[in-house]
């Protein structure tokens, strides 16, 4: 258990942050996830637009330091894949 009034606080700040960056990494999922279901469905503008949509929120969560920058390039890469083959 924490002893100091600092590190007191750090508990208390690292659990907050702890809720924003899994509503972020959700977020995230959400929108890939939408993409997904379209390729399922064989919709290529539907997941061309989903496609569209997942990259800045992709970017988001990388300048936000909640994914890594190769972790979100692998995922931004597959996915646009998949919907390229799609045809």
């Amino acid at each position: 258990m924490a002893n100091t009034p600092q590190a007191k606080k750090r508990i208390r700040r690292n659990a907050k942050r702890q809720t924003i960056n899994h509503s972020r990494i959700s977020r995230i999922r959400t929108f890939i996830k939408q993409v997904e279901s379209a390729i399922e469905s064989g919709k290529k503008t539907e997941a061309a637009e989903a496609l569209k949509q997942v990259q800045p929120e992709i970017a988001r969560g990388v300048a936000r330091g909640v994914i890594h920058k190769n972790t979100a390039s692998r995922k931004f890469s597959r996915l646009s894949k998949r919907v390229a083959a799609l045809g």
